[in-house]
């Protein structure tokens, strides 16, 4: 399986067999949001790498996952319905008034007509709580096309509301029981999209506050389905960007993104190569056993 790696920020290390592409000029425009036509404009210098049919796509941190909804959209050659399948600490179904951002492009995705659900694996983040409840997108968590299956946060606020779909378990192993059990009877194609943060930080130290997932149970989860994985990609890589633009300087401040010493992020991008090896064999080995059975 020959991974792509759409270098923004360099946080991607070298990979087995990799095919990567410079985008280090895009980062200002591109990192934490851009305009839809911005990101449409990046389709022209991917789109030739896409046709090739990489087995995982690489964006390097979190700030750049708002680029799935650029390759999601790829497939929708495939004119089938597709389920997308998204572990991430955060929803990424919240408003965002100036385009697109990597907090709010399952929001942009979930509109797509030929994209029939869109699961959200593992969040533990407060932003699905009532206190944030106005931030979230609501129309698609009603009609069912986005689920937030979450561990943790309190979704009681969601009921009155007839919001029946979200659910919240007390451990990795009861949400994704209880996904598999939703998706198994169902033959739509998946595409898969992993962020790192929704790990432990025991396992990964990502740019944003992290989840309680461990790398074994995401393996395991991907080894279920991976047999209708049509394409996925990956983020959740540590970097640091500082903005020329002052609005993205302001916003992504109210993130409260940590800063780090070098030694420690050049630790960290070695621990995530590392994990994005592992993701690489699991993605390839369950691959080999769909095409067995």
């Amino acid at each position: 399986m020959k991974p792509l790696v759409l270098d923004f920020d360099q946080s991607v290390k070298p990979l087995p067999d990799e095919q990567r592409i410079d985008l280090h000029r895009w980062q200002e425009k591109i990192r934490f949001a851009c305009t839809r036509g911005e990101l449409d404009s990046l389709k022209d210098v991917v789109d030739e790498a896409l046709l090739r049919q990489p087995g995982v796509a690489f964006l390097g941190s979190g700030d750049f996952h708002h680029v799935s909804h650029l390759l999601i959209k790829h497939y929708a050659r495939l004119h089938q319905a597709l389920q997308v399948v998204v572990f991430d600490n955060h929803p990424d179904n919240m408003r965002y008034p100036f385009g697109i951002h990597c907090g709010s492009w399952v929001w942009h995705v979930s509109r797509l007509p030929f994209v029939s659900r869109v699961h959200v694996l593992g969040i533990t983040s407060k932003d699905v709580e009532l206190n944030h409840a106005w931030e979230n997108h609501l129309r698609n968590l009603h009609s069912g096309k986005v689920r937030y299956w979450c561990l943790g946060p309190n979704l009681n606020w969601m009921r009155p509301l007839g919001i029946k779909d979200s659910r919240t378990f007390e451990s990795a192993d009861d949400m994704l029981a209880a996904f598999h059990d939703s998706v198994e009877n169902c033959t739509d194609p998946i595409y898969l999209s992993i962020d790192k943060d929704v790990l432990h930080i025991e396992d990964a130290h990502t740019n944003w506050d992290q989840g309680v997932m461990r790398l074994s149970e995401i393996e395991a989860a991907v080894g279920k389905i991976r047999s209708r994985v049509v394409a996925s990609d990956v983020t959740g890589d540590i970097s640091q960007y500082i903005y020329q633009s002052r609005l993205k300087r302001f916003l992504s401040g109210l993130d409260g993104q940590p800063q780090f010493i070098a030694a420690d992020l050049e630790l960290w991008q070695t621990e995530h190569q590392a994990i994005n090896s592992a993701l690489l064999r699991c993605l390839a080995a369950s691959d080999t056993k769909g095409q067995k059975s």
